[in-house]
């Protein structure tokens, strides 16, 4: 192949104590692995497996000089919660950095910062002209004392275009139940989780030991949200919402377990200032096209809410677990992909007896800002076999999203730790 866009060789991998990854220049060729790394793509494009990390891969960045990040969900053995990963011009792969003794899920990097997050803190960490972090045992506490019920606990971040960090704080519950997760139990009146948790953060990203206090409750009523991203065309925040669970177990007089596999949507939200996406006291019905009352809060499956709640800006299958948002601003895929978003689907546990769902990445096109369209699934069979993914018993569960310096994606790997990059060829 002769194109620009096919001048890729194969990326080698080596696990040296901590992992580090080369990426490779523009000028270098690397072509997709022969089986395109077990994934299922649209025609021309195609996938490499470009490292095993063995251990769970959250979120992933990739800095403007091509310096590559990954979020560990728990630190290795030799007490590195971040591997860094670096470009190169030899295919070959070795040792740069690993770092960070804590776990957590957010990462994120602007020409001068490296931001990360346990799930109680977000740090920061000088880089150099050359994208490498220059105080890897001394970070700078950006945001400190984030609440952590260990229920929902991962702090997901994002930065807009003036210097504000956006910080998830999942709610420690399923519905706000007086006891929760079980059969029953109503809702707690005035759902007090909100007033810390349950909703979006906004920080200041260049002031350092910033508590609760410091910051504003940009938007609530959002149950647990790990994929976020800032949509630079609309200069606006996108969420992706992790619906809530149950219904039949805690409700079977009002839902049949297929309804429950189907209830409520995984939502994308447009985000402004003092939105309220209306958990617990709402979930969002796809096949009604409507917000309806919880039966926490004395819904029955068939009432429909009137509270002034905000509307998803497009809606999933339930219980998929979106992960990562990205909007891709690259121009190594075709056009339609310009602006749009990809979503990493972690996968479900809780559709039984219906087939479990997800494990993959989709795209959904965008047009001025907004959804425009049906989603398509763009990069499937992480989970190995249809059997697998049905079962629940996945290979592979998708987590986070990166675009490279060159245009291509990035997809981590939460269960075997796995990092994938995915490249278009086809002109």
């Amino acid at each position: 192949m002769k194109s620009a866009t096919s001048r890729y060789l194969l990326l080698s991998t080596a696990v040296i104590g901590s992992l580090s990854l080369f990426a490779l220049k523009n000028e270098d060729k690397i072509v997709a692995d022969a089986d395109n790394a077990g994934l299922k793509l649209p025609a021309g494009f195609g996938a490499l497996k470009v490292a095993d990390t063995g251990t769970r891969a959250r979120h992933i960045t990739v800095t403007p000089q091509g310096t590559i990040f990954v979020k560990l969900n728990r630190p290795t053995k030799e007490g590195q919660g971040i591997l860094q990963l670096r470009e190169g011009g030899t295919g070959k792969a070795s040792v740069v950095a690993g770092f960070g003794n804590y776990g957590g899920t957010g990462i994120y990097s602007t020409k001068d910062y490296l931001y990360a997050s346990s799930d109680e803190e977000v740090f920061r960490y000088k880089l150099n002209a050359k994208g490498e972090v220059t105080n890897p045992t001394q970070p700078e506490k950006v945001i400190t004392g984030l609440l952590n019920r260990q229920q929902h606990e991962s702090k997901s971040i994002t930065l807009d275009q003036a210097g504000n960090i956006y910080v998830n704080v999942g709610a420690y519950a399923n519905s706000c139940q007086v006891k929760d997760r079980q059969k029953g139990s109503m809702g707690r009146p005035n759902c007090p989780i909100l007033d810390s948790a349950g909703g979006i953060w906004q920080f200041r990203a260049d002031k350092l030991n910033q508590t609760y206090g410091d910051g504003t409750r940009y938007a609530t009523g959002l149950r647990n949200v790990v994929g976020l991203d800032w949509n630079a065309q609309s200069n606006q925040l996108f969420v992706m919402q992790h619906g809530r669970d149950q219904l039949h177990d805690n409700f079977p007089e009002l839902y049949d377990t297929k309804e429950s596999a189907e209830l409520p949507a995984e939502c994308l939200y447009a985000l402004n200032k003092g939105d309220n996406a209306g958990w617990p006291y709402t979930y969002f019905d796809p096949a009604k096209n409507k917000i309806m009352v919880s039966p926490e809060y004395g819904g029955d499956g068939k009432k429909v809410s009137t509270g002034s709640y905000l509307a998803p800006a497009m809606a999933y299958p339930a219980h998929t677990a979106p992960n990562a948002l990205l909007f891709y601003t690259g121009t190594m895929f075709p056009e339609k992909y310009r602006n749009g978003a990809f979503i990493a689907f972690h996968g479900s546990w809780n559709r039984a007896p219906e087939p479990q769902k997800g494990y993959y990445v989709v795209f959904q096109p965008f047009k001025n800002g907004k959804p425009s369209g049906p989603y398509e699934v763009f990069a499937d069979n992480f989970a190995g076999t249809p059997e697998k993914a049905n079962a629940g018993r996945p290979d592979h569960k998708p987590c986070g999203l990166a675009q490279g310096t060159d245009g291509s994606l990035y997809v981590t790997d939460d269960k075997a730790g796995s990092i994938y990059r995915i490249v278009y060829a086809k002109k």
